[in-house]
């Protein structure tokens, strides 16, 4: 099994089924915390506002306590007073990295499109490049059927 995020994942939608968590029903039953959203290749102590006179020593570590501080706010108060007006307002500020379960069914044609060079193998985010890769690099046959523009011709000799 393996997770990513569903946005991404979306573009191959051409001979697969994928099922998936809901938000609307699970944002709201546990605590927010830093766990709850991809940080594989996270770098807390870059500073956005360096050179900035205002919050020159503000750091990525710093954004996100306070997004977390404030997400888990309103998941509290809707959780207190189901006040869907919290509910929403906690959707809109959600970042992209939150971790859903998501169940999918492929085949190794939709694998090898995904895997291709052109695609997620050289892919900017490293859940893609690197997680999805080599995860899809341990199945059955891999080698035979998605990455066999990597075997040279002794590869495929009979001896």
């Amino acid at each position: 099994m393996y997770q990513t995020h569903g946005k991404e994942f979306d573009t191959y939608k051409v001979g697969t089924v994928a099922n998936s968590t809901s938000t609307m029903h699970k944002l709201a039953e546990y605590p927010i915390t830093r766990e709850c959203f991809e940080m594989d290749d996270y770098v807390g102590d870059l500073k956005p506002y360096e050179g900035n006179p205002i919050c020159p020593d503000t750091t990525v570590d710093n954004i996100w306590d306070n997004l977390l501080i404030d997400c888990e706010n309103l998941r509290r108060c809707y959780n207190e007073t189901k006040d869907v007006r919290y509910w929403k307002e906690l959707v809109r500020l959600l970042p992209e990295g939150w971790l859903q379960t998501r169940t999918v069914t492929m085949n190794y044609e939709n694998l090898l499109a995904i895997c291709s060079k052109g695609q997620r193998r050289f892919h900017k985010l490293t859940e893609w490049r690197e997680s999805f890769i080599n995860w899809a690099r341990t199945l059955p046959y891999a080698n035979q059927l998605i990455f066999i523009d990597e075997q040279t011709s002794q590869d495929f000799s009979l001896n």
